[in-house]
């Protein structure tokens, strides 16, 4: 599986690929970092992930429009949301988008891994 971070925060995406090659997930291999939803798109298109971690609140293009965006170009690509918002609203509408998951930050570790598991199966 081919996983893509995508998030405008350096500390949440160097932590998600740190417990993503720290073991306990062999199946994925990290093949890209995104700041923005834009920047994600264009990653998308050379890299084709399985997986992607998607932030919803971020500068350019938001999580949501990401998600629109990229099912448009990968429509099998399962997506899990991270992100820190309070309002549930938008969690939930990245959801009916096709979003797979979420998992609310902060998160532990095994959160992390065991989210990524649940849209891993769900392919």
């Amino acid at each position: 599986m081919r996983l893509l971070i995508v998030d405008d925060s350096n500390m949440i995406r160097s932590r998600i690929a740190r417990v993503v090659q720290a073991g306990g997930l062999p199946s994925i291999s990290l093949v890209g970092l995104a700041r923005n939803g834009a920047e994600a798109i264009r990653v998308a298109r050379t890299t084709l992930p399985d997986v992607v971690t998607m932030d919803l609140t971020m500068p350019e293009m938001d999580g949501v429009e990401c998600i629109t965006g990229l099912l448009r170009i990968l429509p099998r690509t399962s997506i899990l949301v991270v992100s820190a918002l309070a309002d549930k609203s938008t969690a939930i509408q990245a959801l009916k988008l096709g979003a797979r998951g979420f998992v609310a930050k902060p998160f532990t570790d095994d959160e992390l891994k065991l989210a990524l598991l649940d849209v891993m199966e769900a392919r």
